[in-house]
Parts: structure tokens; sequence; C-alpha cells
């Protein structure tokens, strides 16, 4: 298409910057978001049917497998956090964990551009709800450093890959937490999840572990100690 000048003439349409799309990003950056937005779309579908047959029973099976393969030092304080919809229930799992004296935690979403923050979780404790209408222990609850998150999705793949929800929540706290400590991230998920490969860029946080009803994927060197390791005789039991 050209443009006819004042003089009869005629003048092409104003050249684009090389590499940009008219909104701003990049072309590749573009490409990337679909790829997400169809990978997302799919894990969904699995994720559901996933949950319609194994709901019942793999949840008890993950926290056995994670009590039985991951060294979790004693002094851990373990985030989990309460299932919405068709999400693998961690709930036996924290509660197995509190019951061996570990601290447990919840998730809190203070803004939607800010990493989540942390409070003290017990089993049977009274929830509020809070963002997105997600549980959340009180406000008057502690607020504590997680050094192990067990962490939702919806796709996973065999480099320790995680797809989530889009809103980035999981990424900007695994980047905080990590540029101050060693944090264990573990996620928990069926095992029909697993893709060849999540579309993910330089801002998606990879997890050290993914548990499934079916086994655990380690991703991490010598099982990812959290808390930067721990002795044999400081590592939790089975």
């Amino acid at each position: 298409m050209t443009r006819t000048n004042g003089h009869g003439g005629s003048t092409p349409p104003p050249s684009r910057p090389r590499g940009r799309t008219p909104s701003g990003g990049t072309g590749r950056d573009d490409a990337l978001a679909r790829r997400k937005v169809t990978v997302r779309s799919i894990a969904k579908r699995r994720r559901a049917d996933a949950y319609a047959r194994l709901h019942g029973r793999a949840p008890e099976a993950v926290a056995d497998t994670v009590l039985q393969t991951i060294p979790l030092p004693v002094l851990s304080v373990v985030s989990g956090y309460m299932p919405v919809g068709d999400e693998l229930d961690p709930v036996p799992l924290m509660t197995a964990l509190a019951n061996r004296g570990l601290t447990c935690a919840l998730p809190v979403v203070t803004g939607a551009a800010r990493p989540l923050v942390f409070r003290e979780w017990t089993p049977g404790m009274a929830l509020e709800d809070g963002a997105h209408s997600i549980p959340q222990p009180p406000a008057d609850a502690f607020e504590v450093r997680p050094s192990v998150l067990l962490v939702p999705l919806l796709a996973f793949d065999r480099a320790g890959r995680r797809m989530g929800y889009g809103g980035g929540y999981y990424d900007r706290t695994l980047a905080a937490l990590r540029a101050d400590a060693a944090v264990l991230a573990v996620g928990l998920a069926y095992a029909d999840q697993e893709v060849d490969e999540v579309p993910a860029d330089a801002n998606d946080q990879v997890l050290d572990w993914v548990v499934t009803e079916r086994d655990a994927l380690c991703f991490a060197p010598l099982g990812g100690f959290a808390g930067g390791g721990g002795e044999p005789d400081d590592l939790l039991r089975p």
C-alpha cells in the first residue's frame, strides 16, 4: 500500500522499527506469548481430566513420595497453598510436615506486581478469603520466610520449567527469595500435566523438583538441600 503526496506522487508508508510489532513488543516476545496461551489452554484441560480421575488418591501418594524422597532439613519452613479448583491438593502433605514439627505457611497476595508474603499455617486453622478468593491465614498470623515452596502449576517439563497462570506471582517470589538465600521449589502436579516443553523466558523460575502421583523428578544438584543443605542427622525422617 502507498500514500499519495500533495504533488500527485506516492510515498511509502512509514517504516516500523525492525524486530518490533505495533504493540511495542518484539516479534519473538509475541510468539512466546502465543505459545504460552496455547500450552496453557491444553494444560487446563489435561489437569481437569487428571483431577477427575485421580483427586481421591493422588494427594496422599504425592505426600508419601515427598516424605520418602526429598531431603528436608528439620528446621525447614514450608509454604504450601490452599488448592483452588482442580489443583493437586497439598494439604495431606502439609499436615504430615506440620505433625513432624516443621513450620508450615501459606502465601498471601499483597499486590498485583509484588512478591508473595507468607503467614504461618497450622492444621485446622480458620482461614479468611484473600485476593482472588484464595483462603489465607488471618492478618494476625506470624509472617515467615519459607525455605521450601510447594508450588501449584498447570504444566511442567523435564527441564524443571513450570507453566503457571500468567500472573507471575511465583516467578517474582522465587527470584526475590533466591536472591537472598537458598530456597527449594517443589512443583506438585498430576503426571499427565507433563508436556514436552514449557515455553519460558529469562523471568521464569525453574523448579528444583516436581512430584506427581507416579514419581519424583529432581532438577537440582544433590537434590537441592533446602536452606543450603544439612547434615544427615538434621534431615527429616519419613
